[in-house]
């Protein structure tokens, strides 16, 4: 099995047919396999008879422990997690298998995103710029899991599961860690994926402030008070690595009033800006 594909439901079947259709249109051998805790809002009425995934419904202690209870069920050599509210863009996954073929020392790759409504349309994209630790403890992870993908000798050989202590900030914990050991890493310059902003994301909630703040004073104490110089060095980083700009382009996704097929959609105007979040 060339790729594994994790997906953590709960309560998100709109979202989550349109996650389905998205990586099963890959045209690439994969297995999606869905983590769905008992969701009542009929996502239970369908899932178990879609044939596109393996779905497993039953209780977990959250969203890192229903992903790696689907990767210690996976088979797949390149192993990556989508949430219900995400997608993969066309050919994402073809385009990932052959950076990891040409690139074979590197165990884990970033692509970057497009940031989206809950309708699909457009709000900003984020170019994926290498983690630095300090910049992570202290302000943000400049990477999105629906644009991660990783090797499987990172839990096979590694272990490196995600710590489902964390409720919200388990991605950054378990980037945290894989730059501790030296795993190396590298960005793969394509818009892999799209992530909605719905205004309800668990990266919005009181326990992801709390878990954020954490984080922060886990930092060394010169760390946090030098965070406007880390985060002004980040910005350096993204300048040079030219992440501030970016051509017209197109972007095709399945939308609510398009669940057959993919609506293309074009962006006249790309810009960096997230308002909702600034």
């Amino acid at each position: 099995m060339r790729f594994s594909i994790i997906t953590p439901s709960f309560r998100s079947s709109d979202f989550l047919k349109l996650c389905i259709a998205s990586v099963a249109d890959q045209q690439i051998e994969l297995e999606h396999i869905v983590q769905d805790s008992c969701s009542d809002d009929g996502t239970q009425n369908w899932l178990p008879a879609d044939r596109r995934v393996r779905a497993f419904i039953e209780k977990d202690a959250g969203m890192y422990d229903a992903v790696n209870r689907g990767l210690k069920r996976s088979s797949g050599e390149l192993l990556a997690y989508l949430n219900c509210d995400e997608q993969y863009l066309p050919g994402t996954l073809a385009a990932v298998s052959a950076y990891f073929d040409n690139h074979p020392r590197v165990e884990a790759v970033f692509g970057d995103c497009v940031v989206v409504n809950a309708a699909g349309e457009f709000i900003c994209y984020r170019k994926a710029l290498l983690p630095s630790r300090l910049h992570v403890m202290v302000s943000h992870l400049p990477t999105f899991t629906c644009a991660t993908f990783f090797r499987r000798s990172l839990i096979e050989k590694h272990g490196f599961f995600f710590d489902s202590k964390w409720r919200d900030l388990g991605d950054a914990e378990w980037v945290l860690r894989l730059l501790e050991a030296g795993i190396p890493m590298a960005v793969m310059r394509r818009f892999t994926s799209t992530f909605a902003d719905t205004g309800n994301n668990m990266n919005l909630s009181p326990n992801a402030h709390r878990e954020k703040q954490a984080m922060f004073d886990a930092a060394p104490a010169w760390a946090r008070r030098l965070k406007s110089a880390l985060v002004a060095q980040h910005r350096l980083r993204r300048l040079l690595g030219d992440v501030y700009s970016q051509k017209p382009f197109d972007y095709a996704l399945y939308t609510p009033d398009s669940h057959a097929q993919r609506k293309t959609i074009h962006v006249s105007v790309p810009t960096f800006l997230w308002k909702s979040r600034m």
